[in-house]
């Protein structure tokens, strides 16, 4: 079958974090033998080639070029509000987007499309959609439930695409359930994960001797690991707020943070004043390319996610099981879709620092229960959320939907 993919973030060039989901699998779905186009917004920072299994059709929605300035990570402010270049640039991009995927659907004609993110691309997807009789499929990973209820026209925009869907997917029951008063019928929704490639991320010791002496980490010291932007809704405030609790108070503990956000000064001031400041590694964005010697120098990684606003479940969880390390996470954002507890990892209540550190603490000091678990974590890759599996997995939706008209 022949599918057509639109989403607003997608790697620009090698080691960009920006959609690497959505380019998983798309490549997965050509991988298995599927024919695969992509449509996204044009930006400046674009080096890929456009043509290959997967192909990739870029719009350009204003001129010049230095005012694409939409998706790819930079639209919302800490993931809460659009940011107000985004309102004044969203009719050209709506617009845009709609008249290139009329256009090029119209030629090439998609036996179903594949909407990530309500907005914008689900709803550009659903007038397309209508238009040309083509099936629907709208997947909603994160902030988008937040946006399509921001405002009278996102909710008619988002009721418009989610009326027009014929299946839904979510990776959490919180962005599940943010869409309902929107008008979502539950049982168009499927529970399908964004996955990890356990071919590419994997247990390899490789560069964590170099890595460890760089980041001037004692041989001595745990490793708590944190990958994400840097936004409310990742909870990272609460494991800077534990490190200060009892239970790790007194630990030899160090909290490796990867990546950038709006909150990242606000919260290392936070460790500041809580005088947990030293016990802390803000190393910034780390390419793609580059991010294995961090999950492997790990002992755990924590994923204290909260539900408002609601999330998805972080794929940074599924690689950190990929690379055989046990997962410390709240009970939201999907995590529990992932993460077993006593088995993969342990689950503790959301907002809590006491919870959070002692759990932490409890498998410091096991070293012999971090393997296990981890080893556990890799086998759930290997066997149920790797890209290959969850690609067959919408495969055999996509399937039923064009054999049912």
């Amino acid at each position: 079958m022949h599918i057509g993919v639109l989403t607003h973030n997608y790697p620009r060039f090698e080691g960009d974090f920006s959609g690497t989901f959505v380019e998983a699998l798309c490549e997965e779905l050509a991988a298995q033998g599927e024919q695969v186009t992509v449509w996204a917004p044009y930006d400046p920072a674009y080096q890929r080639p456009l043509e290959g299994k997967v192909a990739l059709r870029l719009y350009r929605y204003a001129w010049p070029d230095a005012l694409h300035r939409l998706g790819y990570m930079r639209s919302m402010q800490s993931d809460l509000a659009l940011r107000l270049e985004a309102y004044l640039l969203s009719p050209a991009f709506f617009a845009r987007g709609v008249q290139v995927l009329l256009r090029d659907a119209r030629r090439c004609r998609p036996d179903l499309l594949h909407a990530h993110w309500l907005l914008p691309n689900g709803w550009i997807a659903a007038v397309v959609s209508r238009l040309l009789g083509i099936p629907l499929v709208v997947s909603i990973p994160g902030s988008d439930a937040r946006v399509a209820a921001s405002n009278p026209i996102f909710r008619a925009m988002a009721r418009f695409a989610l009326g027009q869907a014929s299946l839904l997917t979510a990776n959490s029951a919180d962005l599940r359930d943010a869409v309902l008063p929107l008008g979502a019928d539950l049982s168009r929704f499927e529970m399908i994960l964004y996955g990890v490639d356990p071919a590419a991320l994997r247990p390899d010791s490789t560069g964590v001797v170099e890595l460890r002496r760089r980041l001037a980490i004692d041989d001595t010291a745990g490793i708590i690991l944190c990958v994400g932007r840097m936004v409310p809704k990742k909870g990272f405030d609460v494991l800077i707020r534990a490190l200060a609790e009892p239970a790790l108070q007194g630990q030899p503990v160090v909290a490796v943070m990867v990546g950038e956000g709006d909150d990242k000064a606000l919260w290392q001031a936070l460790a500041r004043d809580l005088g947990v400041a030293e016990r802390l590694r803000w190393v910034g964005s780390v390419p793609k390319t580059a991010i294995g010697p961090y999950y492997n120098m790990a002992d755990l990684l924590a994923m204290p996610s909260v539900s408002r606003p609601a999330d998805g479940l972080n794929v940074c969880v599924l690689d950190a099981m990929s690379c055989a390390r046990p997962v410390v996470a709240t009970s939201v954002a999907g995590n529990p879709l992932a993460v077993i507890p006593g088995v993969t990892g342990l689950i503790v209540p959301e907002q809590e620092p006491a919870a959070l550190a002692a759990a932490v603490a409890a498998l410091l000091v096991d070293p012999a229960l971090r393997r296990q678990m981890g080893a556990a974590a890799r086998r759930r890759i290997e066997e149920e959320l790797g890209w290959p599996q969850l690609a067959r997995r919408y495969r055999t939706q996509f399937a039923r939907l064009l054999a049912a008209g």
